[in-house]
């Protein structure tokens, strides 16, 4: 707990629409110092309410020596549910230090009727099997899933991203483009491009819900990436839960 009379400095791990929304419900609340960090992979981010740092830590080793020197008591881990490095980082340095934390990660996708959906374990596992669907793929992969792409000539791939992506494989293109999507919009976009099939990694949330709708609506197979495994640790699926628990430690109550 923070002294008499200080406010806690909690630090929210973000990136995602959630954090966003955590920090704005506790950004107002006095006994609260909200700190936001960002990865900084997106140029022009969203910027939350309360402080904001951008960049990495340094792993675990570098994020227990910047959670001392910002004297932060409370951390909320509320990064994208395929982040996992950071995830691991955190988890990690909140044991070394016995700090309090808590992982806020959304609900996952579940198929509904309609739906034509391929699970599986990762991307190594959904590249295998996309030839047997399309050639034609939409994906919403970020930057980092570029040389696996490459990897599989036997497809052309279109990626919607946030920020633009160069260097490009020869088969794959990029369409840049922010939420909020509409499913009328994603729908004459997969038609458009003649998407014969979609690799999407199950983030869940409202976001990116359109194009699974959308594809429900043509007909399409959606090959569906699986979460990781879940780490250790208390976690909850909505920012009323996550603002119930940072009240809750404020009242002295134990986690």
């Amino acid at each position: 707990m923070p002294p008499a009379g200080e406010p806690l400095r909690l630090l929210i791990l973000g990136g995602t629409r959630e954090a966003r929304e955590l920090a704005g419900h506790l950004a107002g609340d006095p006994r609260i110092a909200v700190v936001t960090s960002l990865a900084g992979r997106t140029r022009t981010p969203h910027v939350p309410p309360g402080e904001l740092r951008v960049g990495g830590f340094g792993g675990s080793d570098g994020l227990v020596a910047w959670l001392r020197r910002e004297r932060i008591g409370f951390l909320v881990d509320a990064t994208h549910p395929f982040a996992r490095q950071i995830s691991v980082h955190a988890l990690e340095a909140c044991r070394r230090l016995g700090l309090p934390s808590l992982r806020l990660e959304r609900p996952c996708w579940r198929p509904a009727p309609g739906d034509r959906w391929i699970e599986v374990a990762d991307l190594d596992a959904a590249l295998a099997l996309l030839p047997r669907f399309g050639r034609r793929v939409f994906g919403s992969l970020g930057r980092g899933a570029l040389p696996r792409l490459a990897g599989c000539p036997e497809c052309r791939f279109l990626l919607r991203t946030v920020e633009p992506l160069s260097p490009l494989p020869a088969n794959v293109e990029a369409v840049v483009a922010r939420p909020p999507y509409t499913v009328a919009g994603d729908r004459a976009l997969l038609l458009r491009y003649g998407a014969e099939v979609l690799l999407v990694r199950n983030s869940g949330g409202v976001g990116g819900v359109s194009k699974l709708l959308a594809a429900r609506e043509l007909g399409l197979p959606v090959v569906m990436i699986a979460r990781p495994p879940p780490l250790p640790g208390r976690r909850v699926a909505s920012v009323a839960e996550a603002v119930a628990a940072v009240t809750a430690y404020l009242r002295g109550r134990r986690m």
